[in-house]
Parts: C-alpha cells; structure tokens; sequence
C-alpha cells in the first residue's frame, strides 16, 4: 500500500510559527507533525509515500531530504503554484503513485495512534471503494452511516442541510459520524473522482463522497481499541497534542 501526507495547508490559525513556516513542520512534542504521520505510515507498513506541499514548500522539501526520507520513497506532489484542495491534490498525486493497490490519504495536521493496519485491513476485506476513519465527536457536520458501516449522506447540524445521493433529504436511522482526516482508497476510485471532477484541478473531495455514496462503497471505520486523535490546526488542540505527546 502507498500513501499521500496532505501537507500543503497555509495554517493560518497557527500563526506566528506560519508566517516563516509550513504548517506541516510545526512541532508537537518537539516533533514537526510531519515526521509524526511519516513515521507512522512506516510503522504500519508503507515504504511509497507522496507529500504534497505548498505553503513554504522548500523547507518541508529540505527536511524531507535533510532527514534521508525516513528510509523511504517519498516523491513530492508539488501545488506551490497554486493550491488544489483535497480533491484536486489526491488526482494530482495519483500520477505519482503505483495504482497498484489502496492508497492510505493522511492530513498532515492530524495526531493519532489508532493501527493504520487494521484499518487497511478492513477496507480491503470488506471490498470498499473508500474507508473513512470516523468517530462520535462534537462537530457541526457528519456523515450519515448506516448499520452496515456504509456511508449514506451529509448533514450540517448547524444549518439543517442535508445531503444524500438518492435525493432523501432525511438522517433518521442514520448515525452521525464526524470525518477524521484519515481515509483509504482504492485504485478503481481515482477514476470516478477524475469524472466528477470533469475538467476542475482544484476542488474538495467531501462533495465526491456525498456524491458518489449511493453507487460506490464508501465506508466509515471506527477503531475498536481507544486511541487518541487530534486535529492539530489551532493553538488549543496544539497545545493538548503536546499534552499528550510530550
């Protein structure tokens, strides 16, 4: 299996550390996020990884190579032309991958210690086009799962807007589920991402996911053991990541 660091975010709420650097390379525990979810993909196996970047490209590109790239094949996704979101910056990396097999997508702003392995496992013996690591959290949007673990739709509780690929605007019976940054895909689903994208280089892949929910098999995973999980892109979850990976 290979993977893709999302690591081109401008970390805006990270100031001042963003204005002289990337997002990706702010510490936790002393240790830059980055080398964080590096180690982590090498830990559950992953020796091919793509590292997108943007913001302050250059200095993740030198530590990458300054640290030998963690002992594995890193290629760089670069956008520092311009900025792709998640959808356009997962079409743009898959040029640089194998298709050969899933591929595992991590933000780079997200700490946590659940088994990437299980959660690789699970998606290819439930022969999932995509698997999304979810979790009952506080938030204002959700994706809707079904009892069968299968992802149904969207909804904004703040607004009341629901999305579904059947046209349902309902949720009941559904649970709601909170996106957790990390997901797996399969290979056949570049191509559908490709179709929806029609032409656009820079777009969000959570509309492809509403969107395609209802054709393809897009799942939620929830890990079985505790674990922890933090979305590190502002100074208050920063400074409980440190708490917690000192």
């Amino acid at each position: 299996m290979e993977a893709l660091i999302f690591a081109a975010g401008l970390g805006t709420r990270l100031k001042p550390f963003t204005l002289e650097h990337p997002k990706a390379l702010v510490p936790v525990g002393g240790v830059p996020m980055l080398q964080r979810v590096i180690l982590k993909l090498k830990d559950a196996g992953i020796r091919r990884v793509v590292v997108n970047v943007h913001h302050f490209s250059g200095q993740i590109i030198d530590f990458l190579r300054a640290n030998g790239d963690f002992g594995l094949d890193i290629a760089i996704s670069d956008e520092s032309a311009r900025l792709l979101d998640t959808g356009g910056g997962i079409l743009a990396a898959g040029k640089l991958l194998s298709g050969d097999g899933p591929v595992l997508v991590h933000n780079a702003d997200i700490i946590t210690d659940f088994d990437l392995r299980d959660m690789m496992r699970r998606h290819e013996a439930r022969g999932a086009d995509a698997t999304l690591l979810v979790a009952e959290r506080d938030t204002s949007r959700y994706l809707l799962i079904d009892g069968d673990g299968r992802m149904r739709g969207w909804t904004n509780v703040k607004t009341g807007e629901v999305r579904m690929p059947e046209g349902d605007c309902a949720d009941a019976g559904f649970r709601r589920r909170a996106f957790g940054g990390v997901h797996v895909l399969s290979p056949s689903v570049f191509a559908s991402i490709e179709a929806y994208a029609d032409g656009r280089v820079e777009f969000p892949i959570m509309p492809f996911y509403i969107s395609a929910c209802g054709e393809l098999r897009i799942e939620g995973y929830e890990p079985t053991s505790p674990y922890r999980w933090f979305d590190v892109g502002k100074p208050e979850s920063l400074r409980q990541a440190e708490a917690a990976f000192h």
